[in-house]
């Protein structure tokens, strides 16, 4: 263990065309890295907003040459534009250069871009965004762009920035306003910073937990007569909009995304299996064979967790409220318990329900001494850590997103990323998991703005199935794949158009 340190229906032949993407000239080099580590604070309050993580802890975002907060510094681009808020513009290049390696694994991305061909389907479209500012993200901005779109962004959670990546886009003239480490002030100020600019008010909104979308209703209630709709990924943010619906506050129409097959199974699961193993390796080097495990949620982000830690050796026991995923985890072959039942015995906690309070200062005072705690869903409310800010309990810590909590009697828990989203504060994710979310979120995009008055009302919607087929048609490329298609006779049989849909709305993955 460690050593105790102080302290993402689109008519599919819509044109899209490729726009020349005018990368940064790369002759210059960097001679040497800089190590000091910014500074972080400890005593953050802890926000009932969705600020969690996308991010990678072996980043050159880690690093900084000061400590001075990036709202106090006079920064410029090389064209002169200072409508931006980033950590250092100066690692533009290096940023760049991390975004043409994501291009390469984000084909369906890279495709709309072709397609485009003189048709701008986002032309007068004026995106504000609040996600995870990584690399990813900005193949999909670059691709918004190229595709017509003004966008304004903003980081969805204060650990996830890649601030090599924002200062390339900051330098390529979008107006981004996030670094790492931000604190709750920050965020809120950067959020208000995209939203509130003198001579320009966004048309779409592109959020990710729904603190965007709850900023602009809070503050700016009014720009919502000139927007067309919402676009959301997350559990938390689509819970939100649904609650607004059900209170008749919903005045715009909302795609949500998060329940698209796309982002559900592959998204969901696929990218947790591998980078639920990438955040805890990096942060606390242990070893998973024989470890026992509680995974709080049996949702696809849950049976992700499961499967990969199975596989590694792990004893793993499963904690749900729902009988249905209570039973999957059961035929999966996994222990259902209560979390009281386990909770003195288990080496890792990890939680992934998108609820709140699913681990309690109860909890937390008789886990075992050593006991890593950590969250894979988006919001930050599932473990109670502001109840462990208190004067008898000491913090440590003891690497990025690290830290230890030690109880009078020495006993001490691991806590990762101050209990927000693991693998974007921690690790990576998986670049082509990604690019079907941001395929997806693009078409989205693409469908609300150009939907005819009247086809979407005040409520929230859930993508057309031929939508997902098409984002998953635009990846299989990659893998040489080759579709079997249907006979006449056969589709006649099926009852089904040769060209899709080829499941009903209720079908189950």
């Amino acid at each position: 263990m460690l050593s105790s340190k102080k302290k993402y229906i689109v008519n599919s032949n819509s044109g899209i065309k490729a726009q020349q993407i005018q990368f940064a000239d790369q002759k210059q080099e960097f001679n040497k890295r800089p190590t000091k580590i910014g500074r972080r604070s400890l005593s953050r309050s802890i926000s009932q907003s969705s600020t969690d993580s996308y991010s990678s802890a072996a980043s050159y975002t880690d690093s900084s040459d000061d400590e001075t907060s990036p709202r106090d510094k006079q920064q410029k681009n090389s064209k002169g534009s200072s409508d931006f808020c980033v950590k250092n513009i100066k690692q533009a290049e290096f940023g760049r250069r991390e975004i043409e390696i994501a291009e390469q694994e984000m084909p369906a991305l890279m495709a709309l871009r072709k397609r485009a061909q003189g048709e701008k389907p986002l032309a007068g479209a004026k995106i504000v965004g609040c996600t995870h500012i990584t690399a990813q993200t900005a193949v999909l901005m670059e691709t918004l762009g190229a595709l017509g779109a003004q966008c304004r962004w903003a980081a969805c959670n204060i650990y996830s920035t890649l601030n090599e990546v924002a200062a390339a886009l900051a330098e390529s003239g979008f107006p981004v306003f996030a670094w790492k480490g931000e604190s709750e002030d920050d965020f809120w100020w950067c959020i208000d910073r995209c939203v509130n600019v003198e001579g320009w008010q966004p048309n779409m909104i592109l959020d990710d937990g729904g603190d965007l979308t709850h900023w602009i209703y809070k503050k700016y209630p009014n720009m919502f007569k000139k927007i067309k709709g919402i676009v959301e990924e997350s559990v938390t943010g689509v819970h939100r909009l649904y609650q607004l619906s059900k209170a008749g506050k919903l005045c715009v129409p909302a795609m949500n995304v998060n329940d698209s097959v796309t982002k559900q199974k592959f998204d969901n699961l696929y990218c947790c299996r591998e980078s639920i193993l990438d955040g805890l390796k990096r942060t606390t080097d242990m070893m998973f064979g024989g470890k026992q495990v509680v995974v709080c949620g049996y949702g696809e982000v849950g049976k992700g967790c499961c499967a990969a830690l199975k596989a590694m050796g792990s004893i793993v026991y499963v904690t749900e409220i729902d009988p249905i995923c209570a039973l999957q985890a059961c035929m999966d072959g996994f222990r259902l318990v209560k979390l009281n039942e386990v909770i003195r015995q288990v080496d890792i906690v990890i939680t992934c329900t998108g609820n709140k309070n699913v681990v309690t200062r109860e909890h937390l005072d008789r886990m075992k001494n050593s006991c890593i705690v950590c969250n894979m869903g988006h919001s930050n409310t599932e473990i109670d850590v502001a109840s462990l800010r208190t004067p008898e309990l000491t913090w440590e810590r003891v690497r990025s997103q690290v830290d230890h909590v030690i109880w009078p009697d020495g006993k001490r828990i691991v806590l990762l990323a101050e209990g927000r989203l693991l693998n974007l504060s921690c690790s990576t994710v998986p670049t082509f998991v990604l690019s079907i979310t941001a395929t997806t979120q693009a078409l989205a995009l693409i469908e609300l703005y150009n939907a005819p008055e009247g086809r979407y009302k005040q409520d929230v919607y859930l993508l057309p199935k031929k939508m997902d087929e098409y984002v998953a048609s635009l990846h299989l490329p990659t893998f040489d794949a080759h579709l079997t298609e249907l006979t006449d006779e056969q589709a006649k049989y099926l009852g089904l158009n040769k060209n899709g849909p080829f499941k009903p709305n209720y079908y189950r993955y």
